[in-house]
């Protein structure tokens, strides 16, 4: 079978396309037939070498695919030649092994896809699994407003649609008025430019002084604290990533200047649920429901073929697309 290879981490260029024996189900396995594969963050962290949870050398990335189970190992009995369902990397032992033409994991690891869902959508099903544990990361909090810095990203459209579906305001950040628009068509309510110096003002000014709810923030430096300055009382700034380094200022600080707010911060890693099967299956069997039932949506795909895994990449590192980047093998 044909799959992409890395024997060193780096650029693009360390991406080979190679042939591999096909692999053979064992007992308790399925075999899934590769129909559409996902490209996004993860894989590029574990091709430079700097995911926390890497796999050892030489990796196979890629961290969805969805596709059709064409082989079962003996003892098999929940799934069957034919269903359709989506892998996760979530649910193996560890992440990547996606991007290949087939790929053979235990029958408890893939998730059954209701035939209204085509495959190329499914593989946004990840984002969408984060979103809904992003969302709930303030406990029983009510929220009528959320701010979404970077809109237009992947994980920051699945958090506009399922807020939406939940009937709460978004307001999301674009630098570009293709980015603003695409924020737009996936749930964003109001989009306004990103400027940390000037974004908690703009937010006020938005809810009446009241601020947001909930502030999504995956860049870290000065708009952590920008998103600290727009929250409302009782509010909090989620930090999922830190693409620009630490926040700017003290933290601490920063909240003791607030004080009257009684503002909350949280670190958040979907690596929390790795060992809570029963909550990580049941956070993605809602994103399941959520778009089955239409009410959200995948983004737009880019497709390319499997064999263009570095030019995808490439994609990736200078944040060149819209939509989800998806290699059909």
């Amino acid at each position: 079978m044909k799959a992409v290879q890395l024997r060193e981490t780096g650029g693009p260029e360390v991406l080979s396309l190679v042939d591999l024996p096909l692999p053979e189900p064992g007992p308790g396995q399925v075999r899934v037939k590769a129909v559409a594969i996902g490209a996004g963050g993860p894989d590029v962290l574990i091709r430079n070498g700097t995911y926390k949870w890497m796999p050892p050398l030489p990796a196979i990335p890629g961290n969805e695919m969805s596709g059709v189970v064409d082989a079962v190992g003996s003892g098999v009995t929940r799934l069957a030649v034919g269903e359709r369902v989506l892998v996760s990397a979530r649910e193996l032992p560890q992440r990547g092994g996606c991007y290949a033409e087939y790929i053979c994991v235990a029958e408890a690891v893939p998730f059954v896809l209701p035939a209204s869902l085509a495959f190329e959508d499914a593989v946004s099903l990840g984002n969408f699994q984060l979103a809904i544990a992003l969302l709930a990361s303030n406990g029983s909090l009510p929220a009528q407003a959320i701010l979404v810095p970077g809109a237009a990203g992947g994980v920051a459209t699945a958090l506009a649609q399922v807020a939406q579906a939940r009937g709460l305001r978004v307001i999301g950040t674009a630098s570009s008025a293709e980015k603003r628009a695409f924020a737009l068509e996936n749930g964003v309510s109001e989009v306004i430019d990103g400027d940390a110096a000037t974004l908690p003002e703009r937010v006020m000014a938005m809810t009446g002084g009241r601020g947001v709810d909930m502030a999504f923030d995956h860049v870290g430096g000065e708009l952590f604290v920008a998103c600290l300055r727009s929250l409302a009382p009782f509010g909090m700034a989620v930090s999922y990533n830190i693409l620009a380094g630490p926040p700017s200022n003290d933290v601490f600080d920063e909240l003791r200047k607030l004080l009257g707010k009684s503002l909350a911060i949280r670190t958040f890693s979907i690596h929390t649920v790795d060992a809570d099967i029963a909550q990580r299956r049941g956070l993605m069997a809602q994103a399941i429901a959520l778009m089955a039932a239409g009410q959200v949506r995948a983004p737009r795909a880019m497709r390319m073929p499997l064999a263009d895994a570095r030019h995808a990449h490439e994609l990736l590192d200078r944040g060149g697309s819209l939509g989800k980047l998806v290699l059909v093998p």
